[in-house]
């Protein structure tokens, strides 16, 4: 199956997901920091007392005391972690707006958030995608499994290029499909309804 034909299977059986649910670039940039290794609810939970807190700016999450910043994220888990994450990420941003970010190639932005202390690829490629809106396919634990099934194997930048390649480099259409895959994932493989799979896995 095509990667396009996947993409309107998905479509055609979910609707537009219209991901990511943030109303600035930086919203974004926090949830793809705080959704590690937990459930979207929490992070909205954790997000609105940021908001509560005047808290969802670069300089001000930068600049706050750490152990409040852990009390406020504490749902989200590892909020320890998460905090330092954030902190140096929020710096990044304080350091850097959007219209420098603009200027750079989407090769130098991966590299720069990389090299920040707990951004690994699939974060740095969340961020790319739904805040720096740059033509980066994201491959999460979902999309791993859906291609398993589907014969597709292989490492993080591997099914990347994958996706990459067989894709128009349309940031809409990265979003939208990495969304359904997503959505998909939780409806159907989080709970082994196998036997209804419109992927034919």
């Amino acid at each position: 199956m095509k990667m396009m034909d996947i993409y309107n299977e998905l479509l055609e059986k979910l609707g537009k997901q219209k991901w990511w649910p943030a109303k600035t670039p930086f919203e974004v940039v926090v949830g793809a920091i705080l959704t590690q290794r937990t459930k979207w609810e929490n992070v909205a939970k954790a997000i609105h007392e940021l908001k509560k807190n005047d808290l969802l700016s670069p300089d001000a999450l930068s600049s706050v005391d750490k152990s409040t910043l852990e009390s406020l994220i504490k749902c989200t888990g590892f909020y320890k972690q998460k905090a330092e994450r954030l902190q140096a990420v929020s710096k990044y941003f304080a350091k850097n707006d959007l219209s420098s970010l603009a200027e750079k190639s989407t090769r130098a932005l991966r590299n720069e958030l990389l090299s920040l202390k707990g951004i690994g690829k699939e974060t740095a490629d969340s961020i790319l995608l739904y805040a720096l809106n740059r033509s980066k396919f994201v491959i999460d634990a979902y999309t791993v499994r859906i291609c398993k099934c589907l014969g597709i194997s292989g490492g993080y930048d591997h099914l990347q290029e994958r996706f990459e390649s067989a894709l128009p480099k349309d940031v809409a259409l990265f979003k939208e499909f990495h969304a359904l895959l997503v959505e998909y994932g939780k409806q159907y493989c989080n709970k082994n309804r196998c036997e209804e799979c419109v992927l034919k896995c």
